[in-house]
């Protein structure tokens, strides 16, 4: 059984009228004929009474009628559903992202590509950036927003829209309400760090921003994301530098200024596997380059 000879019976049954139904067909009276013949010999039964005057179904035809249709319907849906995925348009897509992402610009990213794509799952894994390297070199990811300022070989980024650090001061501090923090007044002060071995990018750009300044800071407490940072500021347990993006997380009991004479840019980039080239994955770099730095 072959699916033209569907089609051929399912517009048959709709004309009723060989000369009709060849016509919708785009073929001649003879191929449509001996293919509804050739139909009806493979499963043994009549699926149309004819005459010379008229073409009716038979009760067999009826019954086979509704199931043909629903045999035509998944046979178009499937054909659409692999143009769709061919396309970039449906499918899903694993994304990973560091908790202070959502700061930044990655829901408005995301946001931008689920208007593009509807059709497209997108799973976001919350993941540590050495975590999330780590499933991009496994293609266990197909992109991750990584607090970093390079990748290893084998993966592609792209920098992400600049963000800069402030100082992130409790509210009650002696320095909270100034207009701006100097390096060198923060030398006595207890610090909390980001850990080290989340995100080395993270924790060796506040460093050297200590190192410019000729400080070296106390660290007294070290977290694994940047909003347990600026918590633990605001329980009093010390003060920090931290991304200005995090001022949107609305944590109360923390003020944020900037850092005199100094706007040093934070790191962060998108990153995919140089041998990850799906479709899906097309469509969301599109819809991310609106978001990203210039250049490569």
């Amino acid at each position: 059984m072959k699916l033209h000879q569907l089609r051929y019976f399912a517009v048959l049954a709709e004309e009723l009228h060989f000369g009709r139904a060849a016509e919708r067909l785009a073929i001649t009276q003879p191929p449509l004929s001996s293919g509804i013949k050739a139909l009806e010999e493979e499963l043994g039964v009549r699926l149309f009474e004819r005459t010379s005057k008229y073409v009716a179904l038979t009760p067999a035809g009826h019954a086979y009628l509704a199931e043909v249709r629903v045999v035509l319907d998944h046979v178009a849906r499937a054909g659409e559903t692999a143009r769709s995925v061919a396309a970039g348009l449906q499918g899903r897509l694993d994304i990973g992202f560091t908790g202070s992402m959502v700061y930044r610009d990655m829901p408005r990213i995301v946001r931008a590509f689920g208007e593009r794509a509807p059709g497209i799952d997108v799973q976001l894994r919350e993941l540590s950036s050495s975590e999330q390297i780590d499933a991009l070199l496994h293609r266990q990811l197909h992109a991750g927003f990584i607090n970093t300022a390079a990748v290893p070989p084998g993966l592609l980024c792209r920098q992400l829209a600049a963000d800069h650090f402030v100082c992130c001061l409790p509210q009650g501090h002696t320095l909270a309400h100034g207009a701006s923090v100097a390096l060198p007044a923060l030398e006595q002060e207890s610090f909390v760090m980001f850990a080290r071995d989340v995100a080395p990018a993270n924790h060796d750009n506040v460093i050297a921003l200590f190192q410019r300044a000729g400080i070296h800071p106390r660290t007294r407490h070290a977290a694994r994301q940047w909003l347990t940072v600026v918590s633990l500021v605001a329980l009093g347990m010390g003060v920090a530098l931290v991304p200005a993006s995090l001022a949107q997380a609305g944590v109360q009991g923390v003020c944020f200024l900037p850092i005199a004479g100094l706007h040093h840019p934070t790191v962060g980039v998108l990153a995919w596997h140089e041998g990850t080239d799906t479709p899906a994955l097309r469509v969301f770099l599109e819809s991310a380059e609106p978001f990203l730095q210039s250049g490569p």
